[in-house]
């Protein structure tokens, strides 16, 4: 799997996320150049959890999909 990046827009948002959490919930002040650091870290020592979590999830949305089309194959097949 290569690095998880985003785009220069989502990094803001999400640094504008962190900034804002980090305030509101900890009455920590981060900066412009820490909430970036803070996003790095994150993606690089827990992004694989939740990209491998999506993976799971898509998985099982697509493994309930093909029962629901071997089931439709099925009342198909003439006796």
């Amino acid at each position: 799997m290569s690095d998880i990046t985003f785009s220069a827009e989502q990094k803001a948002q999400i640094t504008e996320k962190l900034q804002s959490y980090m305030e509101t919930e900890l009455d920590i002040e981060l900066g412009q150049f820490d909430a970036d650091f803070l996003l790095d870290f994150i993606a690089k020592e827990m992004g694989s959890l939740f990209y491998n979590q999506g993976l799971y999830d898509a998985q099982a949305v697509l493994t309930d999909r093909m029962d629901g089309l071997t089931d439709a194959i099925y009342q198909l097949e003439k006796g």
